[in-house]
């Protein structure tokens, strides 16, 4: 799944005319760089939720070879955020195939195939991280079982668990692993029946962290991660070096 939804405030004004997903880096847009990749590493089937110009999205994917591969998950009439988008698109995967989410704004280095490989079957979720410095970070345990969530800056945590909103430390008062998310993550379908109790809108990560006491939701480092935000009219102009330097 290809989230390609949002309004691409930090793109103005580009966005003012397109949406994010068909800005150009290197003569082609941000939609094209990803699906070209993702089939290129055995991707055959994708979705790709849409709301802002979301016609122009419909209609230059019509003219790709791809389009047949090609499921629209429409929110035109609201935006659903990371979780509610999933959640909308859920009746267009299957049951047991793990879904790959990806930003369409993201530009990286990793190798799908090997991704993909990493969910283990009793695995819920498999999230991509890394050690790059943020202010938020994912908290997991040392067999990386997704823990909890830490704003360093403010020091406010999410978790599930108590001991860890109340200390930042394991049940056991270790330290936590706090590694940044990188927004690509690998999702079961068993989890949808958790959303039934969650609004039609919600974030992702939220979704997690309130189910991680109860899920198999683990971290992976990729310590040789590289990965661009193309999300910001600053970084044009660095993404083609970027693609070119990958």
């Amino acid at each position: 799944m290809i989230l390609a939804a949002g309004l691409g405030t930090r793109l103005k004004p580009l966005t003012d005319t397109m949406p994010k997903a068909l800005v150009p880096v290197g003569g082609k847009p941000l939609l094209e760089w990803n699906i070209r990749k993702l089939q290129a590493q055995g991707y055959d089937r994708f979705v790709i939720n849409i709301h802002h110009f979301a016609q122009q999205i419909r209609d230059y994917v019509a003219q790709q070879d791809y389009a047949p591969l090609v499921h629209f998950s429409d929110e035109t009439s609201q935006l659903l955020e990371t979780g509610g988008g999933l959640k909308h698109a859920q009746d267009l995967f299957s049951d047991e195939e793990p879904i790959l989410i990806h930003n369409v704004d993201i530009l990286d280095n990793v190798d799908y195939a090997w991704f993909a490989r990493q969910h283990q079957s009793d695995e819920d979720a498999v999230l991509l991280v890394s050690q790059r410095k943020t202010k938020r970070y994912l908290l997991f345990d040392n067999a990386m079982h997704l823990m909890g969530w830490k704003n360093i800056e403010t020091g406010e945590i999410k978790s599930p668990y108590e001991y860890v909103r109340r200390t930042g430390l394991s049940q056991h008062g270790e330290p936590l692993n706090m590694f940044a998310f990188s927004g690509i993550h690998s999702f079961s379908p068993r989890l949808f029946p958790l959303m039934d109790r969650f609004p039609d809108r919600f974030s992702i990560i939220d979704f997690y962290l309130s189910v991680c006491h109860r899920s198999h939701i683990v971290g992976l480092v990729k310590n040789d991660l590289r990965l661009m935000d193309v999300g910001k009219l600053e970084t044009l102009d660095q993404a083609e070096d970027f693609l070119a330097s990958l």
